[in-house]
Formats: C-alpha cells, structure tokens, sequence
C-alpha cells in the first residue's frame, strides 16, 4: 500500500467515543455500529470521556482523528444519545437510536428478531425496568449480562477498555443464541412431527438446531427427540418434572443399534448420541421415525404393565 493510500486510510477510520466505565446501554450501541456497518465502524477506535461530555479537537488529533471521524454513543447529547431534555422523559436508548440507525441503512435488519431482542432488553435495563420482572429479588439476575459487565469495575476498575471488550464479546455470543432459538421457533413449527405416547405430548425433529430441545420442551412438549439431519447423532430429552423414564427406550434401542455410542443419564431424563463433549463417538443409524416407534413401544404406559406382567408370571 503507497503512502498516501495509508494516509487516506488512517484519515478515514473512525473513533467512536463513549464514556468512562460504560455500561450496557453504551456497549450495545458501540456493538451495533461495528458488527451492523462493518464497512464503516468494524476496525472503530474506541475512546472516553466523563459523561455527557465530547471529545475535544485536541484530544482527537492527539488520538490521530479529526471531529468529523468521530461518532459519540451514549454521551454528548448528540443523534446517538437520549439524554437531551425532549428525549429524557420518552423510553429511548443508545442502542436503539443506534439500531433505528443501522436498519435505515441494511433494510434487512428491521426484520431481525435477534437483534430487536438485544436492544429491547438494553433498553429496558437503561429505564430500570427489571425492578418489575417476576421474583426481581432473585440473585439469578446477577448473572445477567448487564450486572456482570459492571462487575467488571470492581474486578477490574478503571479499565474501560476492558469493560467493554468483555460487553462486545456477551453481545456476540447473546446474538449468536438468540438467532439460533429463533430459527429454532421456526423450525418446530415448520418441521415438528408431533406425536403422542398415551396422552404425553412430543415432538420429533430432523435438524442440526439442537436450541430445538429446549425450546420444545419450553412449548409443552414432554419428550422430544432430534436426529441431526447431517452428522446422523439423536437426542432424546424429557423434560425434568415428566414422569417419563428413558431407561425402557435405552435397553430397546441397545438391542438393534448395537455400534452406535449412546450416553444413558442416570437422571432417566436424557439418552444421547452426540454431544461437542464427546469427540470420538459414533453416530446412530436408526431413522428418525425408526426411533419415534421405539420410543411408543418402550414408554407407553400399556407396555410397560404387560412386560411387568409377564415377568410376575414367570
């Protein structure tokens, strides 16, 4: 690259400025502006000031920047903050006014549920709204990511930067989730066979989505059973308060799925056959339908009370 095209370079990236010790409201709308206009803010500098306040021309040039690189979030009082006095009173954030800011531009993105989720959730943290969730006392709450991003100034005070490298990085991986359990609502209710074992409601899935499970399971579904369409590995799950037992299902598919690897859960709550914790494993090679039978057969309470009555009888 010539040294004009580095110049011209350095003058265009930019500098997004938010304040000291930044909460999850200015990391949201920082973590919009990079990961929703790349092409503009991916490699951003990031730098601070006290709250409300701009960065000076002089502090910018210091930095190697001139104003107009510069984009303030969450400070400043300009288009990227709420806190001027025909904004204070309205239900706003940073990171809303950053994500109105982003659809306009990519139209794709006022359809992205994931990404609404993230910036309704900041926004409702910013109003203080989660003295109103269900049991607000619990300390589950602490582990949320809001909290632990201000754990960070008693661990590691004073680091602003650090603070706000660990908030991107649980955006990414909240975004990462959300979009999965997203598709996954989809996909159950495009793809879901739904089925019954005496009146106990399951589902049977043929996809790589594994979010799948749990959200079934959250819908209703006692059992729920996933083939992963590519790999070939199967899931099985009951939920925790079923009185299903998966014990019967595990000695009947044993007997006519003798080499693939399946983990039987002392619980009786879960039989898998493939899991990231298990690197050598070798998948099933029962159909997805070859398993629902199995499972009818195995679990149904009528089965089961003629197996035991056999066996009194012997």
């Amino acid at each position: 690259m010539s040294a004009p095209s580095v110049i011209l370079r350095l003058m265009e990236r930019q500098i997004i400025i938010t304040h000291h010790a930044p909460d999850i409201d200015a990391i949201g709308a920082v973590w919009i502006l990079k990961r929703f206009d790349p092409q503009k803010y991916a490699d951003a500098k990031l730098g601070f000031v006290n709250p409300g306040e701009t960065i000076s021309l002089d502090a910018a040039k210091e930095l190697g920047f001139e104003l107009h690189n510069t984009t303030h979030v969450d400070t400043g009082l300009g288009r990227f903050d709420h806190h001027q006095a025909d904004k204070g009173m309205q239900r706003l954030s940073a990171t809303m006014l950053v994500q109105e800011y982003v659809s306009s531009k990519n139209l794709s993105l006022e359809t992205d549920e994931a990404l609404h989720i993230i910036s309704e959730y900041i926004t409702e943290i910013d109003h203080f709204e989660e003295i109103y969730w269900p049991d607000a006392g619990s300390y589950r709450y602490e582990f949320m990511i809001h909290e632990l991003i201000r754990g960070i100034e008693f661990v590691d005070p004073h680091n602003d930067e650090s603070q706000i490298q660990f908030g991107l990085t649980c955006l990414d991986s909240a975004y990462a989730i959300l979009t999965q359990q997203v598709k996954a609502k989809e996909i159950i209710a495009e793809k879901g066979d739904e089925f019954f074992i005496d009146e106990v409601k399951c589902l049977a899935l043929e996809t790589r989505n594994d979010d799948t499970i749990k959200i079934a399971q959250k819908q209703g579904f006692e059992l729920v059973i996933r083939k992963d369409k590519k790999l070939g590995n199967i899931r099985i799950k009951v939920r925790p308060d079923s009185k299903i037992n998966l014990e019967p299902l595990h000695e009947a598919i044993k007997a006519v799925d003798k080499k693939a690897t399946w983990y039987y859960h002392p619980s009786g709550k879960m039989l898998l056959n493939g899991t990231k914790k298990h690197h050598n494993q070798i998948p099933s090679k029962l159909s997805l339908g070859e398993v629902i039978k199995l499972a009818k057969s195995s679990l149904s309470n009528s089965t089961q009370r003629e197996e035991k009555e056999n066996s009194d009888a012997e």
